[in-house]
């Protein structure tokens, strides 16, 4: 798998945006804040694509394993491991979905921009919730499910959706000025090249 140096800027631009983000949380009294850290993996998948969009989420979910502070200014194995963990570790992935099933969408007009809306709801929030809620109840053991899903997941449903719905707002236009591998530098212009000189040769 090639790495292009336009592709790897973005992504740290994205994971800074993301570590940025992180730093705008309102409590709810729960182990689970409400932040803008979706609206970040939400727009790395959209915006750069399968491939550096996970790279870029990975970026902040390794470094902060490693100890630098970077989620709400703490680091370490215990913010990556503590009750939070179920979300964070699924960053990079939900990142990758959305960006293998965006490309395969029109986002022209209101149904392209529904369609956006879905699949970033689906897999940058709903999909988060399937590992963070269990992940939850296991560093939690008093928690059943429902007080689990109490504390990290309905308050946040709301949220979720606006956040998703400003994200089809900017990811749409930028998208089709944009694309992702104009945005990284991964064009396949080397295998149009190749496929020139076939034609040529047969020709």
């Amino acid at each position: 798998m090639k790495l292009t140096l336009r592709g790897v800027i973005f992504s740290a631009l994205f994971a800074a945006i993301l570590v940025l983000f992180s730093f705008l949380k309102i409590s709810v009294g729960s182990e689970v804040p409400i932040t803008l850290q979706t609206l970040a993996v939400m727009l790395a998948g959209g915006l750069l694509g399968a491939r550096y969009g996970f790279l870029s989420m990975a970026l902040v979910v390794v470094l902060t394993a490693i100890g630098f502070p970077l989620l709400h200014g703490s680091g370490g194995l215990g913010v990556v491991l503590g009750p939070t963990g179920g979300f964070i570790m699924i960053w990079p992935f939900s990142a990758m979905l959305i960006g293998l099933i965006l490309p395969r969408i029109r986002l022209n007009g209101i149904m392209g921009y529904f369609a956006a809306f879905l699949v970033l709801e689906v897999f940058g929030s709903l999909f988060l919730y399937l590992a963070g809620v269990p992940w939850l109840m296991y560093k939690v053991p008093s928690y059943t499910l429902a007080k689990a899903l109490t504390a990290g997941c309905w308050p946040f449903l709301p949220g979720d959706a606006i956040k998703a719905i400003v994200a089809a707002l900017i990811i749409a236009p930028v998208r089709q000025v944009f694309p992702p591998q104009r945005l990284t530098g991964s064009s396949s212009h080397s295998v149009v090249q190749t496929d020139s000189k076939q034609e040529a040769i047969t020709s």
